[in-house]
């Protein structure tokens, strides 16, 4: 049994070495962002970092918001039926999707599908010591690695997030009027009546923010992935924890602020 002080220095250890991880976050995050106001990659590197981001997610976004628009919509048919308001479905499913659900799972979705790959793909260049291979030839890894990637998620996750909408809504449609006798005047007055611009804005611009930390979370785990196939499945692993709990309180900071 290990003796108090050698708990207490592992401790300190450990803290020390999650004050240090903080610290080359930030680093990553601040060079990151003054590179996007400086020049861009080539427009063949953005393409395919769109390509693999947006249209290669667009199936599993598609049926994220389609089943969510489904269930939000049996659940609120359940609850509003016990006090004869169901007319009411349509303002709901519209604003619990836009403003939350919508942004929330599509990052999430797109944290264990987009995140891994990233963290996966550098992860293996960090081991195979490719990166170090960019540093020596002048390359900054920063631009040439995290900035195609960090474009991608920023200007997509909000494309991907209104698809998500859309289908929620549609969905959540489908399910009222063809399943649940809603009327379909009702579920579209409501709809439109309680669902304004600034619901979609908000949905949209944390969006963004959601976009930006899955793709700096995933960067830099897999920069500082340890050596070997257990180190990058570490890493990965590790990217996709982070940028879902990252995801969830920034959220909820978000949600206060606005």
């Amino acid at each position: 049994m290990d003796s108090p002080t050698k708990q207490i220095s592992d401790l300190g250890s450990r803290f020390l070495r999650y004050i240090s991880g903080c610290g080359m976050f930030v680093v990553l995050l601040c060079q990151t962002v003054r590179a996007v106001f400086r020049k861009w990659p080539k427009k063949s590197i953005l393409l395919r970092q769109f390509y693999v981001i947006g249209n290669q997610s667009f199936l599993i976004v598609f049926m994220t918001g389609a089943f969510t628009g489904m269930v939000l919509a049996l659940q609120s048919y359940y609850m509003l039926r016990k006090v004869e308001f169901t007319n009411m479905i349509g303002a709901i499913v519209g604003v619990s999707i836009v403003r939350e659900l919508g942004p929330v799972l599509v990052a999430l979705m797109l944290s264990g599908r987009v995140g891994a790959a990233i963290a996966a793909e550098l992860g293996t260049m960090k081991v195979t010591e490719q990166i170090d291979a960019l540093r020596v030839l002048s390359a900054n890894p920063v631009k040439y690695l995290v900035l195609p990637r960090f474009l991608a998620c920023v200007l997509l996750l909000p494309i991907l997030t209104l698809m998500a909408d859309c289908m929620g809504i549609i969905s959540g449609y489908i399910v009222s009027v063809n399943f649940m006798n809603i009327s379909d005047f009702y579920y579209i007055q409501n709809t439109h009546r309680y669902l304004g611009l600034w619901d979609l804005m908000s949905g949209l611009i944390k969006s963004v923010f959601f976009g930006g930390i899955i793709a700096i979370t995933a960067s830099y785990k897999g920069l500082n992935a340890e050596a070997g196939a257990e180190g990058v499945g570490k890493a990965t692993t590790s990217a996709v924890v982070t940028s879902c709990v990252l995801v969830l309180a920034a959220n909820f900071l978000l949600t206060l602020i606005m």
